[in-house]
């Protein structure tokens, strides 16, 4: 038995963080009916990586990952029959899960007065950018404008060049993987209330405000007026000689800011004569930009005969934080991941058999995994919503 067996979301959704959102609940036994637009799908069949790099609806190795073990149903919800479809939709589903606009909303029925007011016993999640009510300005904004916006730009790798454009987030969908786990959360936790009260809830999650949740100490220095809050892309440089190096047969990412730090670094590099001419609390007192220019210099130097994992080994030993940066290859032959079959090998119809991440945690009675690959375009169009069973709600009156 899985953890969310019985439990039916209609799943309207067409970007990453919607997607995410349903894959969690997806993975751990929730039946996801995905509607789809007719004859080209969610827009993220559009999206790359693609197989032998050749676009098309099945091609899309991010759509593969996103939509594992979800059905799929092709609806044209801006004609009058896909709407009166979707109404008799939502008398069959526990949950929604949305990422349009208010005005799609409003259109589709779903707004929050109009799901307490006709549907009280569902619960509806929305995920945005800024909220249903965005400024006018950021009406269009795409994950890098929230991540930017959101104070996570003052946490990109210090030193970067003030030339370039702005710096991407890590996965290049951060923010809106984060917002998919937070509006996955919700949707469970009103799931549970369900089950007891038989009353739904609609749940708003802004992309912006989730990544400021997760901005720590940054945060609380910039509201103490301990930070300077600023455009300025060095404005969080830390000025120490933290960053990403080249390396034999790769990258590494080093971080040093604290004597013990520097100290194991001495003993990593075989005590080397240029380290004499730094004081042993440099880091923390004496960090002129002259000096951590000459260290840089020197790391990159050794870092040329040292492979990523050897060195990070070695480092991580003596205490300094020096950790490789992965590839995808790396991952899957990763020792640690490989023991905690952290991949599992899935068959699809187009793509083939593929390695598929699961899931950062282990729940032993009721595990979750990706089981079933991505649905094809329309593979369940065969759905009659008179044949389902209505979930069981009782609302206290």
């Amino acid at each position: 038995m899985t953890a969310l067996h019985g439990i039916r979301v209609l799943e309207l959704a067409e970007g990453v963080g919607g997607e995410y959102c349903g894959k969690l609940p997806s993975d751990f036994g929730a039946e996801i009916i995905k509607v789809e637009r007719p004859g080209c799908g969610s827009p993220t069949r559009g999206l790359r990586p693609f197989a032998n790099g050749n676009a098309g609806t099945e091609n899309s190795g991010l759509f593969a990952y996103l939509n594992t073990n979800k059905r799929s149903i092709e609806l044209d919800l801006t004609g009058k029959n896909g709407q009166e479809a979707l109404k008799r939709a939502l008398q069959h589903v526990h949950a929604v899960i949305d990422d349009h606009s208010a005005d799609w909303l409003a259109q589709m029925g779903l707004t929050a007065e109009a799901v307490h007011r006709d549907h009280p016993a569902l619960v509806v999640c929305s995920i945005s950018n800024f909220g249903l009510v965005p400024p006018e300005d950021r009406l269009h904004a795409e994950d890098l404008n929230v991540f930017h916006s959101s104070g996570w730009g003052y946490h990109t790798p210090t030193g970067g060049d003030a030339s370039m454009p702005p710096l991407n987030s890590a996965g290049r969908f951060l923010p809106s993987y984060e917002a998919g786990i937070d509006a996955a959360l919700c949707v469970v936790a009103a799931l549970f209330e369900q089950t007891s009260s038989g009353l739904g809830q609609f749940i708003e999650i802004s992309k912006q405000e989730v990544l400021a949740s997760r901005i720590d100490y940054v945060l609380a220095q910039m509201v103490a007026g301990e930070m300077n809050v600023g455009t300025h892309r060095n404005a969080f440089d830390l000025t120490g000689p933290a960053g990403i190096f080249p390396c034999k047969d790769g990258f590494i990412y080093i971080w040093l800011s604290t004597p013990a730090h520097w100290k194991g670094l001495r003993k990593l590099l075989d005590d080397p004569e240029w380290m004499s001419d730094f004081p042993d609390n440099w880091l923390e007192r004496e960090c002129t930009p002259e000096r951590v220019e000459s260290c840089r210099q020197h790391i990159i130097e050794w870092l040329k005969t040292q492979g990523k994992h050897d060195a990070a080994e070695k480092a991580q030993k003596l205490g300094v934080t020096l950790v490789a940066v992965n590839n995808a290859q790396d991952l899957v032959e990763s020792p640690q991941y490989q023991h905690r079959k952290f991949f599992v090998e899935l068959s699809h119809p187009v793509l083939g058999s593929l390695h598929y991440p699961t899931v950062p945690y282990r729940l032993s009675a009721t595990p979750a995994k990706p089981s079933k690959a991505a649905p094809l375009l329309g593979q369940d169009n065969h759905i009659d919503w008179q044949d389902l069973v209505t979930p069981t709600r009782r609302i206290r009156q």
